[in-house]
């Protein structure tokens, strides 16, 4: 899906579709879950379940909503947790002034994105007008 170092899967992940707030509620417990299970600080799973809840908001008000995957993955003799979200929504017309800190087109705080940049070790973003928008980010134990 993205640009990033290669990873393999660890398994022990899953998907969900975001509809509503109530999805968005049990995407950060199952995130949650998966990363205290693999052994992540709780300061690393508080991380995980924002970045998680950060990207699925995001698609809930941009888009009406979209997807969410997340799994265990591992690369040069790391593991860690792997978190994509994928919308089909209007896309990011400008992803470098999305990026800034308190940008918003929806009068927001404007911290979704440069604030899940920042809690985790790795994150892409893909977008464009009419194409939605991709993002996958990584954190590393």
């Amino acid at each position: 899906m993205s640009p990033l170092r290669p990873a393999r899967s660890l398994g022990g992940g899953d998907a969900l579709d975001i509809r509503s707030e109530g999805d968005v509620r049990l995407l950060v417990y199952r995130v949650r879950a998966l990363a205290a299970g693999m052994g992540f600080s709780e300061v690393d799973c508080t991380q995980l379940a924002t970045a998680a809840s950060e990207l699925a908001m995001n698609m809930l008000k941009y888009a009406g909503g979209g997807r969410m995957r997340w799994q265990g993955v591992a690369a040069g003799g790391a593991s860690g947790m792997e978190i994509q979200a994928r919308d089909r929504g209007p896309g990011i017309a400008d992803l470098e002034l999305a990026m800034r800190e308190h940008f918003s087109s929806k009068g927001t705080l404007g911290l979704g994105l440069p604030g899940t940049r920042r809690l985790m070790d790795e994150f892409w973003i893909d977008s464009a007008p009419g194409a939605g928008t991709q993002v996958c980010v990584r954190k590393w134990r």
